[in-house]
């Protein structure tokens, strides 16, 4: 996985916003913004629709903070219009169904869940600061809670 200090992968991946795919997202175009980049397993599951709920909710607060909020899972961008429609999302979701993105960042893992192990994309979530540059990592995240903490750090960067 990437760590603290190391310059964030660049990538450009089709992207949804609002329900609507609206081109390719570049994440070094985003500079000199703050990017929290999230990685989740799966569109419209529960833990996926309250992460990417809370990330919406809080998102007036990122902006503030200088901050664009993207999520990015392997599921395709009419996975992520529908998505975003269904649950009113307010953050830019990538796809990245090759999962060239997802194996950059250490993402694609082997999981097990009831003694069978397959490859998923593991709960993750990076903040990347305005040079481009990883300044914190929350692997394995438990989304309770994860918005507001990722939003304190952000605040919190420089």
């Amino acid at each position: 996985m990437i760590a603290i200090g190391e310059k964030a992968p660049d990538f450009t991946l089709p992207v949804t916003r609002q329900g609507e795919e609206t081109g390719e997202l570049t994440l070094s175009s985003l500079a000199p913004r703050k990017v929290v980049l999230y990685f989740y397993p799966k569109d419209d599951t529960p833990g996926c629709t309250t992460e990417a709920l809370d990330f919406t909710r809080l998102g007036p607060d990122f902006d503030a903070a200088g901050a664009i909020v993207v999520g990015i899972s392997k599921d395709s961008t009419k996975s992520h219009a529908k998505f975003c429609a269904k649950h009113a999302l307010g953050v830019a979701l990538v796809s990245d169904e090759s999962g060239a993105v997802c194996d950059a960042y250490g993402t694609w893992v082997e999981k097990s869940m009831y003694g069978r192990t397959s490859m998923g994309i593991q709960r993750a979530t990076f903040l990347i600061d305005a040079t481009g540059t990883v300044a914190q990592v929350w692997p394995k995240v438990s989304v309770k809670g994860h918005a507001e903490a990722v939003l304190a750090a952000v605040q919190a960067l420089a």
